[in-house]
């Protein structure tokens, strides 16, 4: 069967590459203005059209990142849940918003009985006409339109897709079908061709309409409850003027009531005004949504780079794992201002969440990047905000906290024992998540392995993958310089499996071995000894660069979190630059969708069984496989 007239875009299968065609060709046309005219054509309508859209964008930028500062906003949400991967897919496509402005503007300024008003600035009696026109003819008419998309057979045909997710972005403005498209621009066009026909349009009328009607259009989508109900209360006619986004929330979700478009007497008149809408928004406003979580995630700032690529910047580059997008490259001065003024004045906040059955799971960063961990007036500083944090935890009730990556460094609080043993009376389990990372690692390893080659072989996860193989009788070449800590090891292993653990201080015994797992940088010159076709396991952080194209360079270890995760759509940062496979070489900063961190794994297992205790310092080698089982109990799944 065909489909619908206007419910799908023609170019749609094309790709979104295809609107960049689009603007292409609006970019040239004033570029072509500007070469014959020798000077920027100022009263170029192609010029403002450019400058509109630009402007279009940063207004909806605005309340999307505004409404994604979770540290800012978390208790006024209105509906607490986050967007996940099938929401952003669905609104990857969001330039409709582009496209509007494409179809409808140059349609209203092509006009020649509407070109010389663009020479005017200002002209307050336009802005009269518009308000009026806007009021008498664009509400009514949307508000109508609206309603008439929510019967049978237009809403399955043109409107269900627009209402595909009951949590709402400023993105989800944009999206919807030719026909909403078309329907949008007819409503904000209207008072802008009658002040132009009138002879009273201005550019300043162009921008100023447009704008504001974006603007509120997006703070209705942000989800955040912005306007205090003490305004409603003192001037209590101006909640049938001015909409909110709790009332736009309720429409969403109910979709029988709530149709107008900013202003709701048109819901009054019309019969569809949602009663709970005011009593509600008062509830969201005053926090009564906000929720505590039931574990948290500890993480810190990988480089400045990485700071912009979190969910509250630019979700095309939150969602997806990390590339390199050179349009951010002249942002890099703006997140090097923010990253002194974190580093000054800022305390650990949160930046993401989701949930798993029906528990809240959420993100906190520590205001630090990685280079500054390794500072040492840094560290005092450092373990102040990681200890904040845990104590915020334990007064807000949340069951387990994991510390990711640098915030369990062993010569920075010893894995974690500083803060248990200062605070012993915490009811927040604090884990490091180092067993489950260990049982990735292990279980990476083919099981026909006779010997492995070990570096950061005294570390805590060395120690304990030593432990561990050795009772596999699996021989350990483990490099370290000192005896006294290898003899300690080896002291720990039973006695009949103390052979299987061999010191050596050179790469020279490695060059047969083709299975090494990596705990200490290796340089170029290092990782030659390696023989052809050698796998490096990983657990060094950062991870090594792979210089050689006949090896296998493992990621860090991680896992997939279990298919019924709710609202997850970002995605972690891990790796930095690796191959996965001989000559294939990739860039990775983040994880792939849906995986996380095996300590953030560790401590989501951790949660889900319930276990009492702190996971702090060494590693008990007993437990590996206890995590193990129970991560894929729980439908954890190996990355």
């Amino acid at each position: 069967m065909a489909a619908p007239p206007l419910s799908s875009w023609p170019w749609a299968s094309l790709g979104s590459w295809v609107q960049y065609v689009l603007y292409g060709a609006v970019v040239w046309k004033v570029a072509e203005e500007w070469r014959q005219q020798g000077a920027a054509p100022v009263g170029s309508w192609w010029l403002h059209l450019l400058l509109l859209f630009a402007a279009r964008g940063l207004t909806y930028q605005f309340w999307f990142s505004y409404g994604n500062m979770l540290f800012f906003t978390r208790r006024r949400r209105v509906v607490p849940d986050s967007v996940d991967f099938r929401q952003v897919d669905a609104e990857w496509d969001w330039y409709a918003l582009r496209r509007a402005t494409l179809v409808g503007s140059p349609a209203v300024a092509r006009q020649q009985l509407l070109l010389p008003s663009l020479k005017q600035a200002w002209d307050p009696r336009g802005w009269a006409i518009a308000l009026l026109l806007h009021v008498l003819v664009a509400e009514p008419l949307f508000y109508w339109a609206h309603r008439a998309l929510h019967r049978a057979p237009l809403f399955s045909r043109y409107h269900a897709a627009h209402h595909h997710a009951s949590v709402t972005t400023p993105l989800t403005a944009g999206f919807g079908t030719p026909l909403e498209s078309l329907l949008l621009t007819v409503v904000i066009g209207v008072p802008l061709a009658g002040a132009f026909l009138m002879g009273v349009g201005s550019v300043g009328l162009v921008y100023g309409h447009v704008l504001l009607f974006d603007f509120l259009r997006s703070m209705g989508y942000s989800n955040v409850e912005v306007i205090s109900p003490r305004v409603f209360q003192a001037v209590p006619l101006l909640r049938y003027l001015i909409y909110t986004p709790t009332y736009l929330s309720l429409h969403h979700r109910e979709k029988d009531s709530n149709f107008c478009l900013f202003m709701p007497i048109f819901d009054l008149l019309g019969g569809t005004l949602n009663h709970k809408s005011w009593e509600l928004q008062k509830e969201v406003y005053l926090g009564k949504n906000d929720q505590a979580p039931d574990f948290v995630f500890l993480a810190h700032v990988v480089d400045i780079m990485a700071s912009m690529h979190v969910p509250f910047v630019l979700r095309s580059c939150s969602s997806t794992p990390f590339a390199n997008h050179f349009v951010l490259l002249p942002f890099w001065p703006v997140a090097f201002g923010f990253m002194l003024l974190m580093w000054c004045c800022s305390k650990t906040f949160l930046v993401s969440s989701y949930r798993l059955r029906g528990n809240l799971h959420q993100m906190w960063t520590v205001p630090r990047y990685g280079f500054q961990y390794f500072i040492p007036a840094a560290k005092k500083g450092i373990n102040e905000q990681i200890e904040l944090a845990i104590l915020r935890a334990d007064r807000m009730g949340v069951k387990v906290l994991s510390l990711a990556a640098l915030n369990k460094n062993e010569a920075l609080n010893g894995g974690g024992t500083l803060f248990v043993n200062k605070h012993p009376e915490l009811r927040v389990r604090v884990v490091h998540g180092n067993t489950l990372t260990a049982a990735v690692i292990l279980n990476e390893i083919p099981s026909n392995v006779k010997d492995v080659f070990l570096t950061g072989a005294t570390s805590k996860l060395g120690r304990a993958i030593a432990l561990y193989l050795c009772r596999k009788k699996i021989r350990v070449l483990m490099l370290t310089l000192s005896s006294e800590r290898f003899l300690k090891i080896q002291r720990e292993a039973p006695a009949e499996f103390q052979q299987y653990l061999v010191q050596v201080t050179k790469y020279q015994p490695a060059q047969n071995c083709k299975t090494w797992l990596v705990g200490k940088w290796l340089s170029p010159r290092e990782q030659r000894w390696a023989p052809a076709g050698t796998h490096f396991h990983q657990f060094v952080v950062p991870p090594i660069i792979g210089f050689r194209r006949d090896c296998i360079y493992g990621k860090l270890a991680a896992m997939r979190l279990p298919k019924d995760v709710q609202g997850l759509g970002y995605c972690e940062f891990a790796d930095m630059v690796g191959r996965r496979s001989p000559g294939n070489i990739c860039v990775q900063y983040t994880m792939e969708r849906g995986v996380v961190h095996a300590c953030h794994a560790g401590g989501v297992v951790h949660f889900l069984e319930g276990w009492e205790h702190h996971e702090v310092g060494a590693i008990d080698v007993d437990r590996i496989d206890v995590v193990w089982k129970a991560a894929l109990k729980h439908g954890l799944t190996p990355a």
